[in-house]
């Protein structure tokens, strides 16, 4: 069998999914690539042979030499989701996140998602944030100054 080859990524949305001829599915830790062989869901190698490094993210698709795409699919890992008993509780539970460098999700309705650490999660919760823990996709806010690929959500 010969290893399908991806040198390049389309955002989320930008690209036909109804294409895909397979999916990738990959923690956050191993979303940030530039060359490495990847093993697809169904078990084949693919090898992914960027220019630079990019921060995959969930829905994005890798296109294949010769046609076809792959779909990339975010790992459910395990996380907190943390919340302030008001927006003003939650900015100030992200600053302490921001301030101890730590990747942090802000969902849709403003609840922050950081992976599973029990020290922050101990920390957000002397902070009277409301903690729980689930398995669910993360990415992290990428940062002012990471430029490049970038998901809006």
């Amino acid at each position: 069998m010969t290893m399908r080859r991806a040198a390049a990524v389309a955002a989320a949305g930008t690209w036909p999914k109804e294409q895909a001829a397979a999916s990738v599915t990959l923690a956050f830790d191993d979303r940030h690539r530039r060359r490495i062989v990847l093993e697809a869901d169904d078990g084949a190698p693919v090898l992914l042979d960027l220019e630079r490094a990019v921060m995959l993210a969930d829905g994005d698709g890798l296109a294949l030499d010769g046609g076809g795409w792959i779909a990339v699919r975010a790992a459910a890992e395990p996380v907190i989701e943390a919340r302030g008993r008001d927006p003003a509780a939650t900015a100030r539970l992200a600053w302490h996140l921001g301030n101890r460098h730590t990747p942090v999700q802000v969902l849709a309705d403003g609840t922050l998602r950081l992976r599973d650490d029990h020290v922050l999660a101990a920390m957000l919760e002397r902070l009277g944030a409301e903690v729980s823990r689930s398995l669910a996709a993360f990415t992290p806010e990428t940062g002012a100054y990471a430029g490049g690929h970038h998901d809006d959500r």
